[in-house]
């Protein structure tokens, strides 16, 4: 039986999804928050709707130095520009990585955020932060990071290329998936967490297929992760890939694609009603061949290895990861259990294999 006792936290935020209006909706969201001096920061890869929104909504800055893990030096840099310019307010276009530089900046400025966020990252609907110095990885949560308003337009993730657009609802997935057992974890955000992995299942499934209601669909089931996400806190799985990601430089949404189906290997065996619950979602009778079975169908990668993270670097990110552990994790993580679960995502095997003990 689930624990009904407990405390939750909602955050505040306005959420807008309406597909073909972009331009529309931020010219409207920027005047309601009174913002007159918007600095934009976007990535290359939201090149065309940067444009757009530059020639209607001038900017005093447009911030394009964007790197994946965020840079301690870029949020520098970024921060200063926007002190300069007398920003009133960051609009941040792009996946997580221009989301996150927003972030930061809001967390050194307490400007106000307008989010559009161009994947699935479900950065936006969270207050949680993250900075890489010295090749590790710091995250906090404030509230004054959390976009004020998130324009969630899915002509915007048209182009995505279908690699990235599975790795990145993968990523999202990853986020449903950790705050079914993260430290703060509890009805209301088990709650978005099952219905926010059904609803990626079923859009990863059709994302390729290149119709709009697939992605407004892996929009909806995106947030409600992020949202999950905010209030269950990161799990060990979140834990894992600020380390892979922080110490080696790894892609972001393609190390946690990788990643999620080795830590619910390890974890689902010692929660049943929650190894059930998520079956269900995914439309399976085990968790575990349900989430195989999905990632074999659409396509997902496969292993750290490809991904560039060295194999001598494991035993590294076993202790940065020990040292990392949340507490209430369903199995107690140790080092031989960890180093199995890393190796075994290294080399891309079979995640059942993963040993609880």
């Amino acid at each position: 039986m689930q624990d009904f006792s407990f405390s939750h936290d909602t955050l505040a935020q306005r959420v807008v999804l309406d597909s073909g209006h972009v331009v529309e909706r931020v010219i409207q969201e920027t005047e309601e928050l009174g913002i007159k001096k918007p600095m934009f920061i976007s990535t290359e890869s939201a090149h065309d709707v940067t444009e757009k929104l530059v020639a209607s909504l001038p900017p005093v800055k447009h911030w394009r130095e964007v790197v994946q893990h965020v840079p301690r030096s870029v949020v520098d840099s970024a921060t200063a520009a926007a002190r300069d310019c007398e920003a009133d307010g960051l609009i941040s276009i792009g996946g997580g990585s221009a989301t996150g530089l927003a972030k930061a900046v809001a967390l050194e400025t307490s400007l106000p955020i307008i989010a559009v966020p161009t994947t699935y990252s479900a950065s936006e609907a969270t207050p949680i932060w993250g900075i890489t110095e010295d090749r590790t990885k710091t995250t906090g949560t404030n509230p004054i990071v959390l976009p004020a308003v998130v324009i969630y337009d899915a002509d915007l993730l048209g182009t995505l290329p279908a690699k990235m657009a599975i790795s990145s609802g993968l990523n999202a997935l990853a986020h449903s998936v950790d705050s079914l057992w993260a430290t703060n974890a509890d009805p209301i955000n088990r709650a978005l967490s099952l219905e926010s992995a059904r609803a990626l299942a079923v859009a990863l499934r059709q994302l390729g297929e290149g119709k709009r209601r697939a992605r407004e669909q892996a929009l909806y089931g995106c947030y409600l992760a992020g949202v999950a996400f905010a209030s269950a806190g990161s799990g060990l799985h979140h834990k894992i890939c600020h380390v892979l990601g922080g110490t080696f430089n790894l892609p972001h949404a393609e190390t946690h694609s990788v990643v999620l189906r080795y830590v619910a290997a390890l974890n689902l065996p010692a929660v049943p009603e929650t190894a059930k619950a998520l079956a269900i979602a995914l439309e399976g009778e085990d968790a575990i061949i349900a989430l195989n079975q999905l990632y074999h169908g659409v396509g997902a990668p496969k292993s750290l290895g490809e991904l560039g993270m060295p194999e001598k670097g494991i035993a590294e990110a076993v202790e940065r990861v020990l040292a990392a552990v949340p507490r209430g994790n369903p199995v107690k993580v140790t080092k031989e259990n960890l180093t199995a679960l890393l190796s075994a995502a290294f080399h891309g095997d079979n995640p059942s294999s993963i040993d609880s003990q």
